[in-house]
């Protein structure tokens, strides 16, 4: 069956079922025991990030705009998922309906964010696009830490001010605190969840880079005159990438958000989205394995170095330096060009002996 697949359905197959076996391979060894507590809080967290560094390279690998704008939509899906979470939490009772919600709504946040901010944004191109996208997500987050919303009886009360200047009854609960941010969020995200959340991002990914819209942004990306002389809206592509791009993120920050006791701005800062940068060019620009492999690798290294302290940090950035060595310098990118056009003739021969 496999051999009437097309590569690129085989490649998205097998991107798919890595992420499956690790999921099985983990499970197992969670009934066993087998993983310790320390990294058991770790698996959210590196679901959490694996979506990031894929959204982030349909962006910055397949449309080809550099953005440094992913912690801000981050923060936008958390708030508005945690906020609809505490508000129905005495309402719904099941955790994976409540979360389910609440991922549909920060996506639906985040995406509406990054339709406003990508139609002038991206007007500019390279470095100016990635000032612009910055300010906009430090933007975000000190926007954020200046509302105090809460609800009552009477509905929702909003202010700028302090808690005391909404008015709420006294039956009131204030759920967005200003710069303490919102505490209390149900902690309804599982590392099955998270899983399912990369198994969805994949899928709307991969089909939208393989797809006719998909080929419109990458040819864009190649050579953007030569685009717009056949007729290609320049503007529309690269917004649809740059949307759905913002809307996964969102939907991540609900993960984040719901495997938290306190949630505040303050965490979204503009290190998250360089350090989601990092695993995309890590993991090799315009490639969604690597971005999954990069993720995953450099946010359990730290933690598995623990042990050795004091070279922790060293090791950390050797295995840095060695991965972009890999991936991006000229001779690394030549030994996996003659690697794969390897592949392909032995894949070739073995077609021919079977014919």
């Amino acid at each position: 069956m496999m051999k009437n697949l097309n590569k690129t359905t085989k490649d998205n197959l097998i991107t798919y079922g890595m992420v499956i076996a690790v999921y099985i391979i983990v499970e197992i060894l969670l009934k066993a025991g087998m993983i310790s507590s320390l990294l058991q809080g770790l698996l959210v967290p590196l679901c959490v990030y694996v979506v990031l560094a894929v959204s982030l390279n349909l962006v910055v690998g397949i449309s080809g705009e550099l953005s440094l704008g992913h912690a801000g939509f981050m923060c936008v899906g958390a708030f508005a998922g945690a906020f609809f979470s505490n508000s129905v939490k005495d309402v719904i009772t099941m955790g994976g309906v409540r979360i389910f919600l609440a991922l549909l709504i920060g996506a639906a946040a985040a995406a509406v964010f990054g339709l406003l901010i990508g139609i002038p944004v991206l007007r500019l191109r390279g470095d100016y696009l990635a000032i612009v996208t910055l300010a906009f997500g430090e933007i975000i987050k000190n926007v954020v830490n200046v509302f105090y919303v809460g609800i009552d009886g009477s509905g929702i009360h909003i202010s700028m001010k302090d808690k005391v200047s909404m008015g709420l009854a006294a039956d009131g609960d204030v759920i967005i605190n200003g710069p303490q941010g919102i505490t209390g969020t149900p902690k309804d995200s599982t590392f099955t969840i998270g899983i399912l959340l990369i198994l969805v991002t994949l899928f709307i990914v991969l089909n939208l880079i393989n797809s006719r819209d998909g080929r419109a942004i990458r040819s864009i990306r190649d050579n953007r005159i030569a685009a717009e002389s056949v007729g290609l809206n320049i503007t529309k592509y690269k917004l649809m990438a740059f949307s759905v791009s913002a809307s996964l993120a969102g939907a991540a920050g609900v993960l984040y958000a719901h495997n938290l006791a306190s949630l505040q701005a303050s965490k979204f800062s503009f290190n998250t989205s360089i350090l989601v940068l990092v695993f995309v060019v890590l993991g090799g620009i315009g490639n969604i394995r690597g971005s999954i492999i990069a993720a995953v690798v450099l946010t359990l290294l730290p933690e598995l170095l623990r042990a050795l302290n004091d070279y922790r940090m060293l090791i950390y950035a050797i295995v840095l330096i060695a991965m972009m060595l890999f991936t991006s310098s000229p001779a690394g990118m030549a030994f996996r060009e003659r690697f794969s056009l390897k592949r392909l003739r032995e894949r070739t021969k073995e077609q021919k002996e079977e014919q």
